[in-house]
């Protein structure tokens, strides 16, 4: 399943709910089903920055593919990272830096977070970015 067809399945699984207290449970159902993250990997330079929540994000690469791991102190959060971890994970650097985040908007995740969850999903998503960056060839 490519990059665009993972985003296009999370459109159309959050379609389904009418309302965003639904959304959230969702998201917080996606939370629920991250797997553990290690607790010694809980370490400063894995903190994502610019999020009010503490989010962890780990990156490794396998077979040429990036796989991200992460965590999240707060359970929304933790289910917005374990969304952006179902479609960035197991991907190349070149495909996560060539995709977009539209989804995101076609979701209306970004008009339906507080200013500051808003703020933590950017970092989010540039922390992604930035380790897909790293580990180009």
């Amino acid at each position: 399943m490519t990059i665009e067809e993972k985003q296009e399945e999370l459109v159309e699984d959050f379609s389904m709910y009418d309302e965003w207290l639904d959304k959230y449970e969702y998201l917080i159902e996606l939370g629920k089903a991250l797997p553990a993250f290690p607790e010694e990997k809980k370490t400063d330079d894995r903190l994502i920055k610019g999020c009010q929540s503490r989010v962890w994000l780990d990156a490794g690469m396998d077979g040429g593919k990036i796989v991200f791991t992460a965590d999240s102190d707060a359970i929304i959060t933790r289910g917005i990272i374990a969304m952006l971890i179902s479609v960035y994970s197991g991907r190349t650097p070149e495909e996560i830096l060539t995709s977009d985040d539209a989804f995101l908007d076609r979701i209306g995740l970004r008009e339906n977070l507080s200013p500051t969850r808003q703020n933590g999903l950017l970092s989010m998503m540039r922390t992604i970015r930035d380790l897909a960056e790293s580990h180009r060839n």
